[in-house]
């Protein structure tokens, strides 16, 4: 099995856990966890032997452009996650393309993703994200406008939603 690494990179929200190949394609991403920790939130088909690095190169530089104000830097890092299935796949890739200050509701994020009737598939989907910030399942609301649910807290969330909304 091929090695994957990880780094911690500090942001606002707390430290941020990322585990990539060595292509540099993000396999997990969580805020305020451990390697270990983030590996169970992937498919266990995309687990292998994890190797810190200090620094990931291009996916370190995305995320503190994004830090930085430069909100679409993680838009074009690559993601493998377990697909899960058609439709989990299809969402992720939708859900990369909702726009950072453009937060948008799981009514409207089924929609988007071309099965208006699958609201809970939909938020099926974002539960099962292992790759946050880089799919970006904090951009979905409840109808009411309220935050819903975040496995990484909505505290992560408030701030990452506030973050962008500049």
């Amino acid at each position: 099995m091929t090695a994957l690494y990880s780094t911690r990179i500090d942001t606002p929200a707390g430290p941020l856990s990322i585990i990539a190949n060595p292509d540099g394609a993000v396999r997990a991403a969580g805020f305020g966890t451990d390697d270990e920790t983030l590996m169970a939130v992937a498919h266990p088909s995309m687990r292998a032997a994890v190797v810190p690095r200090p620094d990931l190169g291009p996916v370190t530089t995305a995320v503190l452009s994004y830090l930085d104000g430069e909100l679409d830097a993680i838009d074009e890092v690559p993601v493998e996650q377990y697909t899960g299935g058609q439709f989990m796949a299809h969402a992720w890739q939708t859900l990369r393309q909702v726009k950072a200050g453009e937060p948008i509701t799981y009514t409207g994020f089924a929609e988007l993703a071309g099965r208006p009737p699958a609201v809970r598939a939909a938020a099926a989907a974002c539960a099962r994200n292992a790759a946050a910030l880089f799919v970006p399942c904090h951009r979905v609301l409840r109808t009411d406008g309220g935050l819903g649910g975040y496995r990484w807290g909505l505290p992560v969330k408030k701030w990452l939603l506030s973050h962008e909304a500049r």
